[in-house]
């Protein structure tokens, strides 16, 4: 799965991420989510099979994408990029990566959540296709209530 993409002349790899990647993984959730995964959230996930995806450049982790396979859907679990690594493309190649490998998988219909508030990371999914199908209310309870809008993608 490993692809490289030449972006403002720095290379960024994208790979399965792996166990060596937690305590990473778990950095850059602090750094970017306001109601990050604990480390033992993170192992969990790599345990329950999730796909966890990687974008490195030049060998650091600058950004990840996990989802979980369900048959023939997949429910984006997290996508995020190290602030020192945004707006070099880091999580668009993340995504087309993740839509790439659900295509090549033959699911149908990739699931998300998204705070009602996060307007860019709405934005950033909707630039991808993905429709506002529902709102989930009060499905965040950290830091405090908030509803979440169910998005989907066709693939």
């Amino acid at each position: 799965m490993a692809r490289n993409v030449d972006t403002s002349k720095e290379l960024i790899r994208v790979s399965l991420a792996s166990m060596n990647d937690y305590q990473r993984i778990h950095e850059i959730d602090t750094l970017t989510n306001i109601s990050p995964w604990t480390m033992e959230q993170v192992e969990s996930s790599f345990k329950a099979g999730h796909v966890s995806i990687k974008a490195t450049i030049n060998k650091v982790l600058a950004g990840f994408l996990i989802y979980e396979p369900i048959i023939s859907e997949a429910h984006l679990l997290s996508i995020a990029v190290d602030p020192i690594f945004q707006s070099k493309g880091v999580g668009k190649i993340l995504l087309k990566t993740f839509l790439d490998q659900a295509k090549a998988q033959d699911l149908d219909i990739i699931y998300l959540e998204v705070r009602k508030s996060n307007s860019t990371a709405i934005a950033f999914y909707h630039s991808f296709g993905f429709k506002t199908d529902a709102i989930r209310v009060a499905y965040y309870t950290k830091p405090k209530s908030e509803d979440a809008l169910l998005m989907s993608l066709l693939v």
